[in-house]
């Protein structure tokens, strides 16, 4: 039987009104406040599927080895790490047979890859094989200007010195259990997990729903690249969540880890939110 683990890795404060893209922060900050600095507090979350025979990780937040201007920017905080909240657990880093990165910008895949005691750079998880769209991982290793300071080499180019990175060319089952979906609108390839534990489904939402408060429809990120088609992904992954009764699992919603949905005239909203453990009951 599938076994779902939340790992915390730490939270991040980014700009609200890119965030939200061209919603007017009058509305959106009554759903997720700013400081006075116009910065809200997210999670980078990170899910653990256990199948029994594969120890599969989605994402790896940001990681540690940046120096501190770079995270400066960021204001990183919490106490979780991606190594602790794993050994809490019961997990070591050796025990990751899977990582499958949803897209390369740093707060996804930045734990990917870290120094070992000699100072090289190497995989985190060194029995693990590491998946991520041939589109992302194209987009990633010759970048457009848009995006190229969220594609930080030392954070997957080692993977792929090491002979552990796989390219995912199309969507539909991965790993046993975990199907995925490529949307675009975001970044080129961005990989959508689907995991079916046997009796309930859900999606690891990765940017294309950051938080419950990106659900509406005209509530896209100013980081996506291509906002018309993010319209286009949402409707397709609604389809398919409504059809098959797929629930929602947020990689940065810093209130909010999971929720359901439900068809309305005026469009798709929030149905119910809960915890992992209570969507897994």
């Amino acid at each position: 039987m599938i076994k779902l683990h939340k790992i915390e890795t730490g939270n991040l404060k980014l700009d609200g009104g890119a965030m939200f893209g061209v919603v007017p922060k009058v509305i959106w900050q009554q759903l997720y406040p700013a400081d006075e600095n116009n910065l809200s507090n997210w999670a980078m979350r990170c899910l653990l599927v256990d199948t029994g025979l594969q120890k599969v990780l989605i994402d790896t937040g940001m990681g540690t080895k940046q120096d501190e201007k770079f995270f400066s920017h960021y204001y990183p905080n919490g106490d979780a790490t991606l190594e602790t909240s794993l050994n809490q657990l019961g997990y070591s880093r050796e025990d990751i047979t899977d990582v499958i990165l949803t897209h390369l910008h740093f707060d996804h895949c930045g734990g990917a890859v870290s120094y070992n005691t000699g100072g090289s750079l190497v995989p985190t998880f060194p029995k693990a094989v590491y998946h991520v769209s041939r589109a992302q991982w194209n987009l990633a290793t010759s970048p457009n200007r848009r995006e190229k300071a969220s594609f930080l080499p030392e954070n997957f180019l080692p993977l792929a010195e090491f002979g552990v990175l796989n390219l995912i060319e199309s969507e539909g089952e991965l790993l046993p259990g975990i199907d995925i979906r490529i949307f675009d609108g975001h970044t080129a390839g961005q990989v959508i997990p689907i995991i079916d534990t046997g009796k309930k489904k859900i999606a690891y939402c990765g940017d294309l729903f950051p938080a419950t408060a990106h659900i509406p429809m005209p509530y896209i990120m100013g980081y996506d690249t291509q906002p018309l088609l993010t319209l286009a992904d949402k409707e397709r992954f609604f389809n398919e969540a409504l059809e098959k009764n797929i629930a929602l699992f947020f990689e940065h919603d810093i209130y909010n880890e999971c929720c359901s949905l439900f068809k309305t005239e005026k469009g798709i909203k929030v149905d119910k939110t809960f915890s992992l453990k209570e969507f897994l009951k």
